[in-house]
């Protein structure tokens, strides 16, 4: 059965890899952690308009550092060195099968040896869970939008297969609801008393 799903996993990949090799450097960015920052400094603003006090807000900015840490913990430090699944970059079955792209020039971009799960689906669907909650239907269809958006450039780039990917978003998920839970019973917690209300 596993050898099924592995073939089917790297059928789905070859599929995927490189389609469309005009997005190379649109999707080498949208992997960047630099290109990241606009949005996500809007959604933290944005948390300024649901969250009265700066007790709400230290609380939800503590939800957003166990989130992260929680979802590259379980992804990086657990799941790749526990399952050591080659990354398509570097499984010598698919040599020069594999879209790769540039990191540097004369230089392939080929992540760690290890890929399963992808931490950059894990870290962006967590994010999308804990803040689409939040701050509403809109951001939410945002945040999942951009966070598939990642995962699909992971695949672009040859460093993960869609199953990857797909645990990536599922450990994401588990790990961006808890926080949620824990965030929205920090909210009731340290809600604004009316003195502060009229402050």
């Amino acid at each position: 059965m596993l050898e099924i799903l592995n073939d089917f996993d790297t059928a789905l990949f070859l599929a995927l890899n490189g389609t469309l090799p005009f997005l190379d450097r649109a999707m080498w960015w949208v992997s960047q952690p630099l290109f990241w920052i606009p949005l996500y400094a809007a959604m933290v603003w944005s948390c300024k308009t649901v969250l009265g006090t700066w007790k709400q807000r230290a609380w939800i900015a503590a939800c957003l550092v166990l989130c992260v840490a929680g979802t590259d913990a379980v992804s990086a430090r657990v799941l790749k060195p526990s399952v050591e699944r080659l990354r398509p970059s570097h499984e010598p079955a698919l040599a020069g099968e594999v879209h790769l792209v540039e990191e540097r020039p004369g230089e392939l971009y080929r992540g760690g040896r290890y890929g399963f799960v992808s931490s950059h689906a894990a870290n962006h669907m967590g994010v999308a869970v804990l803040f689409g909650g939040l701050l509403g239907a809109a951001w939410s269809w945002g945040l999942l939008a951009w966070a598939l958006l990642i995962g699909y450039s992971r695949i672009h780039l040859g460093v993960h297969y869609p199953g990857d990917v797909l645990g990536g978003f599922v450990v994401g998920w588990g790990i961006g609801a808890l926080a949620w839970v824990l965030a929205r019973r920090g909210q009731k917690l340290f809600e604004p008393t009316p003195l502060e209300s009229n402050v």
